[in-house]
This record gives structure tokens, C-alpha cells and sequence, in this order.
């Protein structure tokens, strides 16, 4: 590893395949803190809802962006002091947060409090463009994937947990849109970093992925 290298686990991949699960597991294997950015785009999406703002709207845009304050505790995501952890996975805001997250002007906001936030290190981060745009000098990079058959059953049965009705084919329809949006958009698409892992999930457990990735990183350190 080379001292240019940033201590942080960049774990990419498209919708469903488990990156945040297997990251939140990963950070604490190895006593590290998880770095929730999809949560902080799906805030950001809440707090322009909640606003009455559109992406069209650019003065107002920047008035909400300059006035959010996002905030990690654990695992818990708070906008402007409060505890959104829940509100920010309602079926609305999954639909909303694309065209928020794929925003130039959003994305330069966020990322640039990624970074400051990442560079201390001993950070695990999941996302679309973790390794290729946000910390394209991690330690390790993994490209987390999964069958679109694998990764509807498995949001299918966390939405069934949580009580909310939606079809198994809708399920499946909602992750290809999800898939051909984050990989065709204009900024930062969904791609595997040059110098990734790949890693498929489909026929793994969350256990077998968090133990691979966590086996990866301490064959890096020797």
C-alpha cells in the first residue's frame, strides 16, 4: 500500500446488491465507522421535497443545499438535527433520490463532504462512484454485484418486513430503472473502477461477502 493510498474501503455496485449491509458489517469487523452516502443523497432528496424544490429551481436549489446540515451518529442519519433515518427509505424518496443523486450541482456538495470526511481514514463507504470519483485513492476497491433475480428477491422480502406491500415483478422493474439510470447518467455514472475487485453475491450470504472483503483488505496489509 502506498502512502498516496487513503485507509478507506470503497464498495461500489448497483442497487440491491448489499453494499451498504455487507459495508456496515465490514466497519465493524474491523473497528472501523461506515460512511452512509447514499443516506446523505436520500436526505439531501428530503429535505428538497419536504422544501417544494425541483432540480429546475436553481437559486432554490442552492439556498436548500446552503442550509442543510447532515450529520452520521452510528447509524443513524440526521438532517438539520433531526433523525430522518427512516423517512429517507420511504418508496417516494428511492424514486426521488435518482435524479437528486445524478445532479451535478448536488453531487459537488456531498462529495466534497466525503472527502474531507474520509480522508482521517478507516472508513468503510458504499455507493455508485465511491472508487472511480469520491476516493479514487482507496486502499481497496470492490465492485459489488448481483443478479437483478437475486437482488429483487432481497429488497422484496426487507420491504415485506417493514410492512410495505409492493409486487416482486415491480420490485425487479424498479431495480433495472434504478440500474439503467445510475449507469447511463451524465455525472459520475455507475462503472467498476480500473483497479476493483469484482465480487458477485448472487449465490453468497451477507457473512460470506463481509468475510471475503474483510480477508482482502488483511492480505493488503500483509
Amino acid at each position: 500500500m502506498t502512502t498516496e493510498k487513503v485507509q478507506v474501503i470503497a464498495i461500489d455496485g448497483p442497487s440491491g446488491a448489499g453494499k451498504s449491509s455487507a459495508a456496515k458489517k465490514i466497519a465493524e469487523a474491523l473497528s472501523w465507522d461506515y460512511l452512509d452516502t447514499g443516506a446523505m443523497y436520500r436526505a439531501t432528496a428530503l429535505a428538497l421535497m419536504r422544501a417544494g424544490v425541483g432540480l429546475e429551481d436553481e437559486a432554490a436549489l442552492f439556498k436548500v443545499l446552503g442550509s442543510m446540515r447532515l450529520e452520521q451518529l452510528g447509524t443513524r442519519i440526521f438532517l438539520n438535527d433531526e433523525d430522518v433515518s427512516e423517512a429517507i427509505r420511504s418508496h417516494e424518496i428511492t424514486q426521488f433520490v435518482t435524479p437528486v443523486s445524478a445532479d451535478g450541482r448536488v453531487r459537488e456538495v456531498l462529495v466534497e463532504q466525503q472527502r474531507i470526511i474520509g480522508q482521517r481514514g478507516g472508513f468503510v463507504v458504499d455507493g455508485r462512484d465511491i472508487g472511480t470519483v469520491v476516493f479514487p485513492d482507496a486502499a481497496l476497491k470492490i465492485y459489488l454485484t448481483a443478479s437483478v433475480e437475486a437482488r429483487a428477491q432481497r429488497r422484496f422480502l426487507e420491504q415485506q418486513a417493514k410492512g410495505i406491500d409492493m409486487a416482486l415483478d415491480a420490485v425487479a422493474a424498479d431495480i433495472q430503472r434504478r440500474d439503467h439510470a445510475d449507469s447511463t447518467r451524465a455525472v459520475a455514472p455507475l462503472r467498476k473502477a480500473e483497479d476493483a475487485v469484482e465480487l458477485d453475491s448472487s449465490n453468497l450470504t451477507l457473512d460470506q461477502v463481509v468475510a471475503k472483503i474483510v480477508g482482502m483488505w488483511r492480505q493488503l496489509q500483509g
